[in-house]
């Protein structure tokens, strides 16, 4: 996936200034974004805040970590019980 040119807090920033009153159009040419990305960004992170957001990606990371973690074990597990068959 393509990297955004802006970062989660500064979209966060971008639909603020929607919520404010700011019409769309004003909006979508002050910042150089397409409409589609505005209302793409709109349903993906509406009513979030930054903190929420950092907490996410946090969440993400530790998830990964975990998956791979119990991968690891499950090889593991997977081998010993192969070299426990061969032993009977």
């Amino acid at each position: 996936m393509r990297k955004s040119r802006f970062t989660e807090s500064q979209i966060v920033a971008v639909l603020k200034e929607g919520e404010a009153g700011v019409p769309v159009t004003e909006i979508i040419r002050k910042h150089g974004i397409s409409r589609n990305t505005y209302f793409n960004w709109k349903s993906r992170y509406s009513g979030a805040e930054i903190s929420d957001l950092k907490r996410l990606r946090e969440l993400e990371a530790e998830n990964a970590r975990l998956k791979k973690m119990y991968s690891d074990l499950a090889l593991e597990n997977a081998a010993i019980k192969e070299l426990l068959q061969r032993k009977r």
